[in-house]
């Protein structure tokens, strides 16, 4: 086994980070951030790869447009701000969220729209048909969620956005889709599955399994990995870190780069 000291700092990094109206960005969004394709819309450099792989997987290069990756701060402030005043205070905190609690300035969430003369920035055209739809299917193989569902509004604080998807890795995003849980919900969930006993996944040659474990608070955090499988380990931004281990991997290297 190897040990693993975890400092109090690194519960705000990772690809499993919750970032909500209770619980703001804490680390460095702009952290190894990359143009997707040549479209210049900024994410970190994974998610990034991994949608433009998707796309072009599915012949969507052409058809779905990238509206929003990446914001700093002072350009969330500004997409607030005019916001509210064009479309009130009510419409705004329905669909853009407040500066600091945003998403976007993770570097890990996309706003998608299909390609037409005139897209929406605030609410860009995504139906459930089509190419859009598509997308949808495969999304989650290359570690991406529909982070606002319909009917989940009171969970995560947003109202439904069909064009906004957030990369959170695999096989975490197939978990999601499969639970039918919304990224807040799967923070909750994952606290019940420790190293002992955690939650396992199976898929395609994958196998993995996936356990929580609380941050000390003030002190570093020991966690004890097996040394013969690869892991990855996130904070949540709420109280501890996920740790992901790839127990008797049979998937190729390219599945693993998913992760």
């Amino acid at each position: 086994m190897k040990k693993v000291y975890l400092s109090q700092e690194n519960i705000y990094g990772g690809n499993l980070i919750l970032v909500n109206g209770e619980h703001k960005v804490c680390g460095p969004g702009e952290e190894k951030l990359i143009s997707v394709g040549k479209t210049g819309v900024l994410l970190k450099r994974q998610a990034g790869l991994l949608l433009w792989e998707l796309l072009k997987k599915i012949g969507a290069a052409e058809q779905i447009v990238l509206v929003s990756g990446w914001r700093s701060h002072k350009e969330q402030q500004k997409i607030w701000d005019d916001s509210i005043a064009e479309n009130g205070l009510e419409f705004t905190k329905k669909f853009v969220a407040v500066p600091g609690h945003s998403e976007h300035e993770t570097g890990l969430a996309i706003d998608l729209g299909l390609k037409k003369e005139e897209i929406d920035f605030i609410c860009p055209e995504f139906p459930y048909e089509g190419i859009c739809d598509k997308f949808r299917t495969y999304a989650a193989d290359y570690g991406f969620i529909e982070r606002y569902p319909a009917g989940k509004e009171m969970i995560t604080g947003i109202g439904h956005e069909p064009w906004h998807f957030r990369y959170v890795g695999v096989p975490h995003a197939m978990i999601l889709k499969e639970e039918g849980l919304t990224l807040e919900e799967y923070v909750d969930f994952l606290q019940a599955y420790s190293y002992e006993k955690p939650y396992r996944y199976e898929e395609n040659g994958l196998e993995a399994v996936v356990f929580w474990q609380e941050a000390r608070k003030g002190k570093e955090t020991l966690v004890s990995l097996p040394e013969e499988f690869p892991c990855w380990i996130s904070g949540d931004n709420v109280e501890g870190f996920i740790i992901t281990e790839w127990r008797g991997v049979h998937g190729s290297k390219k599945e693993l780069r998913r992760a």
